[in-house]
C-alpha cells in the first residue's frame, strides 16, 4: 500500500501520450469508480528534464502515488521510485534507453498528438543523468513483461530487475496485451479499499 490516500500516476512512453490505450483504460476505470481525482496522467514533454519536472509536480499533488510506467515511462518511474521511495509497476520498461537511440537522432513524431520534434544529443545526456542502480526490492518494484515485445528485448529488463518482482508472460507485444484485465490488480497495489475493487466493471473500458 502506498499511503492513507491511495493514488496512481501513469507515465507513458516515448512518442506516446495520455491518449494511449493503457492510459485511457485506466482513466475510464477511475472515472467509473468516482476516483478520477486520485489519478494523474500527464501529457509528457519529449525532453526528459521537462518530463521529470512534470512528474515531480504530479507526485507532489498526489502524495505518494503508485507509479505505473510503460516503456520509457518505466525508466522514469524507476528513477522516481528510487528518489522518493515509492512503489512502482513497470510495464515492458526501457532499460538504459540512452543506449537504444543510435541512428535515431533527428526528427521524431508523436504517434498520438502528431507533434514533430527533434531528438538531440541533449535528450540522450538527460536520460544518462536519470540512471539509477538496479533496484532490489520485490515488495516495492513490480515488473510486468511480455516476451513478444517487438520494440524492447524483454531479457534486458528481466536481467536488470532480477531482484524485483518479475511477472513474465509468454507472447504479447510492446503495448502489453491484456493490460485492461490487470487494472483491478493495479488499484489493489495502490491500496484502494476492497469494497471499491468489488465494484469494478471492466465493461466500461
Amino acid at each position: 500500500m502506498t499511503g492513507d490516500n491511495p493514488s496512481l500516476l501513469y507515465i507513458h512512453g516515448l512518442n506516446s501520450s495520455a491518449l494511449s490505450k493503457k492510459a485511457t483504460w485506466l482513466a475510464a476505470l477511475m472515472r467509473s469508480l468516482g476516483l478520477q481525482e486520485r489519478l494523474r496522467v500527464p501529457e509528457l514533454h519529449h525532453h526528459p528534464r521537462q518530463a521529470i519536472a512534470q512528474l515531480e509536480e504530479a507526485i507532489e499533488a498526489l502524495g505518494r502515488p503508485l507509479l505505473v510506467g510503460s516503456s520509457l515511462g518505466g525508466y522514469y518511474a524507476t528513477h522516481l521510485a528510487q528518489r522518493h521511495g515509492l512503489e512502482a509497476v513497470l510495464v515492458n520498461p526501457a532499460v538504459n534507453p540512452h543506449q537504444l537511440f543510435d541512428g535515431y537522432l533527428g526528427t521524431q513524431q508523436n504517434l498520438y498528438t502528431g507533434e514533430h520534434w527533434e531528438l538531440t544529443q541533449d535528450h540522450i545526456q538527460a536520460l544518462v543523468e536519470l540512471e539509477v542502480p538496479a533496484p532490489d526490492d520485490p515488495q516495492r518494484i513490480r515488473v510486468w513483461l511480455q516476451t513478444g515485445d517487438e520494440t524492447l528485448d524483454y531479457r534486458r529488463a528481466a536481467a536488470f530487475y532480477a531482484q524485483c518482482s518479475l511477472d513474465i508472460q509468454e507472447g504479447g507485444d510492446h503495448s502489453y496485451q491484456g493490460f485492461q484485465a490487470r487494472l483491478p490488480e493495479l488499484l489493489a497495489l495502490a491500496g484502494f479499499e476492497q469494497r471499491l475493487l468489488r465494484d469494478i466493471d471492466l465493461s466500461v473500458l
